[in-house]
């Protein structure tokens, strides 16, 4: 319908509804019950109403964001092209550019302590391809995830210059970086596209395939940020074999599926396995943590849907992370987080007392803690109010119903949190080390 009543306080308002067209290099609008035009049709809608105080035009104007996650072995071999061109999944537009005589360009945003390990050969892979480019170190730490490393590469970029349209900025790093990066490309010019090659476990089943950047502020995590997937994310898990062993467990948190075997072999193939067989532990794992990670986040890229599983573990452990830093990773603050939410489960009677001890046996089986003496009963109901404040005045509480299933809950009381937390110290406080 092209015409419709709206009645408000006795007043009758006139809503006609509009389609854009374009046609002749111009978008003229169209009533929607128009059925014979020339031209493209938008997906965009105008609505208009007139009311005794004037005119009002309400715009509806669907955005979409194509992104590509790509798994990949041997992304700095110089013979791979996807470093280069695996983002581009238009054919004709990747033939085009492949034979273009202009010099490519690429901007390069690199952890430092990544850099040290395989910075060489970033440089060697551009320089066999004939890229111009320029590698800009950083220490992105959770300590210096702040507007100043974002207006560094903002300031480095503006040197460099690049195509904003065919020459996207590539993070390649933790979370952190991918974050920093991601919000500096988002700012640049409005938008400038950007690919995430996350190099620890956590960013490549995690911060590489959704949607947010963000830096601290003002001592609270990710306090500023945009919503601004990157053009791809290039995952080679190869990058991983570099990792400390805690930083495996850290990403395991996010995870949780998984056996120690993925923690002692660093997530690399086993050698009885046939190479580019995609069937060893590694693979499989990263794969479904991957698919079900997009699962949830495709369909609510910006986040207007504010009942997420995937917040569990991010019900207090922004607090905490953030109070007592740089103690905790980030995974290890999810699980910490995630271990209370089981006993919580537990007291309101959706998991058994065998499904608990499971669920923490299998924590602390990937070195995970799961309790810390400053997660604390007031830092816990601190997070809960502010969680209240910032989803609507909703807990949005995701918590397991049974091994393997979830739920959001917004009626657990206070009272209950109180007698979980009782309960999770009596049991875990004597028997959890701090990690070191």
């Amino acid at each position: 319908m092209s015409h419709a009543s709206k009645i408000s306080d006795g007043v009758c308002d006139q809503v006609t509804e509009f389609r854009l067209v374009h046609a002749d290099c111009t978008w003229s609008r169209q009533t929607a019950d128009c059925e014979h035009f020339e031209g493209r049709l938008s997906d965009a809608k105008i609505y208009e109403s007139s009311s005794e105080d004037g005119v009002t035009w309400t715009v509806v104007s669907p955005i979409v964001f194509t992104y590509r996650v790509i798994q990949c072995e041997r992304l700095l071999d110089a013979s791979n092209d996807t470093l280069l061109f695996g983002h581009i999944s238009n054919p004709t537009e990747l033939q085009a550019l492949k034979n273009n005589s202009k010099v490519m360009k690429r901007f390069i945003v690199i952890d430092e302590t990544v850099n040290d390990l395989y910075g060489s050969q970033v440089a060697a892979y551009f320089k066999a391809r004939g890229v111009t480019y320029k590698i800009l170190p950083l220490p992105t730490t959770e300590e210096n995830k702040s507007m100043t490393l974002v207006t560094r590469i903002l300031e480095e970029v503006h040197k460099f210059g690049i195509d904003r349209r065919t020459e996207p900025i590539i993070a390649i790093g933790g979370g952190v970086c991918l974050d920093i990066t991601g919000l500096a490309a988002s700012l640049y010019r409005r938008r400038t596209p950007y690919i995430r090659v996350p190099t620890s476990l956590l960013a490549y089943i995690d911060a590489s395939v959704g949607a947010k950047t963000g830096v601290n502020f003002a001592n609270c995590k990710n306090k500023l940020g945009s919503y601004i997937p990157p053009v791809a994310a290039f995952l080679d898990k190869s990058f991983l074999g570099t990792l400390p062993r805690r930083h495996i467990s850290n990403g395991m948190a996010e995870m949780l599926k998984e056996g120690r075997l993925l923690l002692d072999s660093s997530f690399q193939p086993l050698k009885r396995i046939p190479e580019n067989v995609h069937s060893d532990p590694a693979s499989v794992s990263t794969r479904l943590a991957i698919e079900t990670m997009l699962e949830e986040l495709a369909p609510n890229l910006w986040e207007d849907d504010l009942d997420r599983l995937v917040d569990f573990g991010h019900i207090i452990s922004p607090e905490l992370e953030m109070k007592i830093l740089p103690a905790l990773l980030h995974g290890e603050a999810v699980n910490i987080d995630m271990a209370f939410m089981v006993y919580v489960a537990r007291e309101r009677g959706f998991l058994t007392e065998e499904e608990k001890r499971r669920i923490i046996v299998c924590m602390q089986s990937l070195d995970l803690p799961v309790w810390h003496s400053d997660c604390t009963l007031d830092l816990v109901l601190k997070s809960l109010t502010e969680r209240l404040k910032h989803s609507r005045g909703f807990l949005r509480m995701p918590l397991p119903t049974a091994l393997g299933k979830a739920r959001i809950f917004n009626d657990t009381e206070e009272s209950t949190v109180c007698q979980a937390f009782k309960k999770w110290c009596d049991e875990q406080c004597e028997t959890t080390m701090k990690p070191e």
